[in-house]
């Protein structure tokens, strides 16, 4: 309407103008009169009769502009209507509840309504994905939603229609507002882009775990029979994926595939894990193997040495978390599968020797070590710390512990370091030690490989040069860059594998008794009297200290239990509860007269609770006042406590793991507890 009033506005104008120029020419005409009266005459009679013509024209033509205006506005209208009826593009107008006050054809042949009846119901009913609040904003709205088997993308636009009349009047909440609302069809489009997508190619490893241990220990005439079972248990599983596969050494195989056959893998749950755990002529281990899978990590391209480079970085992750499972590396996100059994022990002490080297080798061009565990250590935790101490002052090197707290559970041991002054200027807190830092530092991480769990996460980032030794199953969560990493996690404990570095040192590390005594402790305590996850490689790491001068009967009295924390022992005991029929969980209190939580004591009564008939793990919990939740998990048999406690940003073992959660309240920890095992229960997950 305001556009038709524009346009009868300047033609009005473009016939009115030349009567306005011919009374101004008149008025010109009688002063060239005054001045020449023939010439003036002559003009003026001129301009009079062209003033009259165009007078006259102007009464004569306005009704028929007019007329035509008009007649041109209801065509226009006509043909818009017309237009947006028959537009392939199906749009309606919707009020602010969601109702169809108007739509085109095309909006009712994809509802499936005929063109002459009207849509009643509201637009949520066809279109459930479009819901009130998404009606309700300010802003325009662009949703994807699928209907009768067609992916659409929808638009929704609010148009004020007072605005639409009056283009100065501001929006009110009063106004006459209503929807405008497109549907593009782009089924086409975006089935072009999987089939893209699944043409991407990811890039696949696997190794078996265990090759040489179990080739060692079955007869010789067997062993082409494993390896040809082993063989066609793998082809036939990746054939179903239509991948190709080479085989490139005895234990390792690389294969590629479409990723269209990743979510395959995914609904399998790789079940080649157990396939090939199966197979049995005559061997008593079990072969095992790990799987990397890695895609580039930008998804528009397919970068493939990105891909091989994530399949690499994943099978070090699967194998470093214990191997017989599966890792998959997306860019930066990184989901496992499998991990449900506890490992086997590797005989072989090649990689101690080789890491005991290559650590003895980036000392020479270092002039000082720090040296931390995590925070709250425990026995294992400063046993290795004191290890490390003294494998570094060996070879003449400066060397630093940083301990910030000195828990119950190293109170003991910490005592004896305590006596004369030989250790004087030895142990830090985390500011000393970042103060001790320069280029010529080397940081030591030991008994953990989570950097916001270690007692200084700060002194990662100012040195270049950062190493690595733990048991623990590695997660997503991991040290970056470090120069040399060693994780051993069927290791018992760290303890462990630095006593056994200790046999392959050029200059082999004479212990002090009171070391001795620590490093022996850590072992006795981690595999709670040798009793979890002992092998031989453990006992000839005690035997070894045994004879650097550790005595047991001095190491059990330092951590004979005291009144206080039997009592909390069995309060653990006691507040226990079974959950589905296999899991136990329980709580301690804290002491309120005692400054540390009782993790020793939680931990204690974990190992307690397996005792319990038919119980295969066990969790208990204590508060601390820091705000902060303690989670012991223990298990026996084939429970994988570790990948329980991962859903709680925890880790450790498959038989020891443990978590620390901020801010959570025992009782919802107990809920999600439940709720997990129930879950990995039914997924036979665990």
């Amino acid at each position: 309407m305001n556009n038709e009033k524009k346009i009868k506005n300047r033609i009005q104008i473009t016939i009115v103008l030349p009567i306005i120029l011919a009374l101004i020419l008149l008025g010109v005409s009688i002063y060239i009169n005054g001045l020449d009266t023939k010439i003036g005459v002559i003009s003026v009679v001129l301009l009079v009769v062209y003033l009259l013509i165009a007078i006259i024209m102007y009464f004569r033509l306005s009704p028929y502009y007019n007329s035509v205006l008009v007649e041109y506005s209801l065509e226009q209208g006509k043909i818009q209507k017309e237009l947006l009826y028959e537009m392939e593009i199906p749009y309606a107008i919707l009020d602010l509840s969601g109702h169809v006050m108007w739509s085109n054809n095309m909006f009712h042949d994809i509802l499936g309504i005929s063109r002459s009846k009207r849509i009643r119901k509201s637009v949520d009913t066809y279109f459930p994905e479009i819901v009130p609040e998404l009606l309700d904003g300010t802003e325009s709205v662009d949703i994807n939603i699928e209907y009768d088997e067609r992916k659409y993308r929808v638009s929704i636009k609010r148009v004020d229609l007072s605005k639409v009349f009056n283009e100065e009047k501001e929006e009110e909440k009063d106004d006459d507002i209503v929807l405008a609302m497109y549907l593009f069809d782009e089924t086409d489009m975006r089935r072009l882009e999987q089939e893209t997508q699944d043409q991407k190619l990811y890039a696949g490893l696997l190794y078996l775990d265990n090759y040489d241990e179990v080739m060692d220990d079955l007869e010789d005439v067997k062993h082409s029979i494993l390896t040809a079972l082993v063989e066609r248990k793998i082809n036939m599983y990746l054939s179903n994926i239509d991948a190709i596969v080479k085989h490139i050494e005895n234990d390792k195989y690389f294969f590629v595939f479409k990723q269209k056959y990743m979510q395959t893998l995914r609904d399998d749950k790789f079940s080649i894990l157990d396939d090939v755990k199966n197979i049995n002529v005559g061997n008593q281990i079990a072969m095992t193997l790990s799987i990397g899978i890695g895609s580039d990590s930008n998804q528009s391209n397919n970068g493939y040495m990105s891909a091989y480079e994530n399949a690499r970085t994943a099978i070090g992750m699967a194998m470093g978390r214990g191997g017989d499972q599966a890792a998959v590396k997306m860019g930066e996100q990184v989901t496992y599968y499998g991990g449900k059994s506890a490992g086997t022990e590797k005989i072989t002490r090649v990689k101690a020797r080789v890491k005991a080297q290559a650590f003895e080798e980036l000392l020479l061009s270092k002039e000082k070590v720090i040296i931390m565990a995590h925070k709250r250590p425990d026995a294992d935790a400063f046993g290795s710390a004191i290890g490390i101490y003294r494998l570094v002052t060996a070879m003449g090197k400066k060397a630093y512990v940083v301990v910030n707290e000195v828990t119950d559970a190293i109170r003991p041991l910490m005592s004896s370091f305590k006596v004369g002054n030989l250790y004087d200027g030895v142990f830090l807190t985390s500011n000393e030690a970042v103060n001790q830092v320069n280029k010529d530092t080397v940081v030591v991480v030991c008994d953990v490989n989570k950097p916001s769990m270690t007692e200084c996460e700060e002194l990662l980032d100012l040195v270049p040069t950062v190493v690595v030794f733990d048991h623990h199953r590695q997660t997503t969560e991991a040290i970056k860059g470090a120069t040399l990493s060693y994780i051993e996690p069927f290791a018992s404990s760290a303890c462990e594998m630095i006593a056994e570095m200790y046999q392959y040192m050029s200059k082999s590390p004479k212990l002090k008794l009171q070391e001795a005594d620590a490093m022996y402790a850590g072992i006795l305590i981690d595999t709670d009297n040798f009793l979890t996850k002992t092998g031989v490689r453990t006992f000839e790491a005690a035997s070894y200290l045994r004879k650097s001068g550790a005595d047991v009967t001095r190491v059990r009295k330092m951590f004979r239990s005291s009144m206080t924390e039997m009592k909390e022992r069995a309060q653990g005991i006691s507040n226990a509860e079974i959950y589905l029929d296999h899991f136990v969980i329980s709580y301690v209190d804290a002491d309120p007269d005692s400054d540390d939580a009782p993790t020793v004591p939680v931990a204690k009564a974990a190992n307690e609770l397996l005792s319990v008939e038919n119980v295969d793990a066990s969790f208990v919990v204590t508060e601390a006042d820091d705000g902060i939740l303690y989670v012991s998990a223990r298990s026996i048999g084939d429970i994988n406590v570790q990948i329980i406690m991962e859903r709680f940003n925890g880790g450790g073992h498959a038989n020891v793991a443990g978590a620390q959660l901020k801010d959570k309240k025992k009782e919802d920890f107990f809920v999600e507890l439940k709720q997990v095992l129930k879950e990995m229960t039914e997924a036979g997950d665990i």
